[in-house]
């Protein structure tokens, strides 16, 4: 499929809305796949190491 200007190919064929949401969401649910393991292991590595000054304390 060609598209003569960039405000068609924005517009899709006027399923714009629906392909340009369906890959905002993509990317969305890509990210927070990224992100949330990486937020994980840095809450587990302070909270390993809090635990480790607890002990060290005692």
């Amino acid at each position: 499929m060609s598209f003569s200007s960039f405000t068609e190919f924005l517009a899709m064929g006027n399923h714009g809305l629906y392909v340009w949401s369906a890959y905002g969401i993509s990317l969305v649910v890509l990210a927070i796949n990224v992100a949330m393991p990486l937020l994980a292991r840095r809450r587990y590595l302070q909270d390993e190491a809090r635990r480790l000054r607890r002990e060290e304390s005692k």
